[in-house]
């Protein structure tokens, strides 16, 4: 009871009991694996069971307890480190002459996109980094790597990286 006095107490919000907007994803996942479960599909099954674990893990690394629900904007981080971790094991399946685990990783790539939001078009990227390039007056490659931050910053997300790069050179280049 003095350890209750002297310490405060952190009141913690049970998104299973209590869903909000905000856990959203993390819940859907859940789902989306009884669904798996039922459907028997083994692929699908295996990459959701990943997921909900990198879930689990993100809230362990932020001292968190791995029975709350991870935050919407923290899961989609994490479901954007696994397509970026799956693009990459692709391309270096292909080049070492693997193409069957490259396709396994195309099928689990495909897996995970589902959950990402509809990325940027270039011609949307285009626009942005336009007025952005007249608001922050560069006119050479010197400030290309300040220039792609603030066109980052602005989609919010939004962009794929190698998108918003490949549009700030063809601006400056």
């Amino acid at each position: 009871m003095i350890s209750q006095i002297l310490l405060p107490v952190k009141k913690r919000y049970n998104a299973d009991i209590f869903p909000n907007e905000f856990t959203m994803l993390h819940l859907e996942i859940k789902e989306k694996i009884k669904d798996a479960m039922r459907a028997k599909e083994a692929l699908r099954l295996e990459v959701l069971r990943g997921l909900l674990t990198a879930f689990v893990n993100e809230l362990v690394a932020t001292r968190h307890t791995p029975q709350e629900t991870l935050p919407n904007d923290a899961a989609l981080n994490v479901v954007k480190r696994l397509v970026k971790q799956r693009k990459d094991s692709m391309e270096q399946f292909e080049k070492g002459g693997r193409p069957e685990l490259a396709a396994k990783e195309k099928a689990e790539l495909a897996i995970l996109e589902e959950f990402l939001p509809q990325m940027m078009s270039r011609d949307e990227i285009k626009k942005i980094a336009i007025a952005k390039k007249a608001e922050l007056g560069i006119t050479d490659k010197s400030g290309m790597g300040k220039f792609i931050g603030v066109v980052m910053k602005e989609c919010a997300g939004k962009a794929d990286g190698n998108d918003v790069k490949a549009v700030v050179e063809e601006l400056l280049g």
